[in-house]
């Protein structure tokens, strides 16, 4: 795909997070599975639910491109939920791996809130105003989701304290 107007890449940043968000409801399942604390099963079964809710915005955004809704491979989420999965295999204490998929899922709440402040500035600026507000509603999802577990973490952080 040729990048030579902010339109054409904000379409491709939208492809890029419309197969982000995809790859990611293929992988809190497994979180979900490993986590032992029913809080953050909770909050991931949850943000399972706001990333399938997410997917459907982010097709909707595409209308103002006048171009279909079709993802491109996200790399880095690849990376992230292929490092994740890898620390899913650890042999931990179950404090200790709550607290490891915490910080998996936070990695990819960051990558998501920079991806969509992104794809909202450029949205804003190429007056796609119903993309904006509907990838404003993503991105306040990813920062909503990314403070519960950042409490979660607090009494999680400490109970993997006691291990070991």
């Amino acid at each position: 795909m040729s990048m030579k107007t902010l339109a054409d890449a904000f379409l491709d940043e939208l492809r890029d997070v419309l197969s982000a968000e995809k790859q990611l409801t293929k992988a809190l399942p497994k979180m979900i599975k490993s986590a032992t604390c029913e809080k953050l099963t909770a909050a991931l079964e949850d943000h399972l639910a706001e990333t399938e809710k997410q997917i459907e915005r982010v097709t909707q955004a595409f209308d103002e491109t006048g171009k279909a809704a079709k993802a491109k491979t996200c790399e880095a989420m690849k990376g992230l939920i292929t490092e994740a999965e890898g620390m899913l295999k650890e042999e931990a204490e179950a404090a200790v791996k709550d607290a490891v998929i915490i910080a998996c899922a936070q990695k990819i709440e960051h990558y998501e809130i920079a991806t969509y402040g992104t794809l909202c500035t450029w949205a804003d600026a190429l007056g796609y105003k119903n993309a904006l507000k509907l990838l404003k509603q993503n991105i306040d999802e990813e920062e909503a989701a990314d403070k519960k577990l950042s409490q979660l973490a607090k009494a999680i952080n400490k109970d993997a304290l006691t291990v070991g």
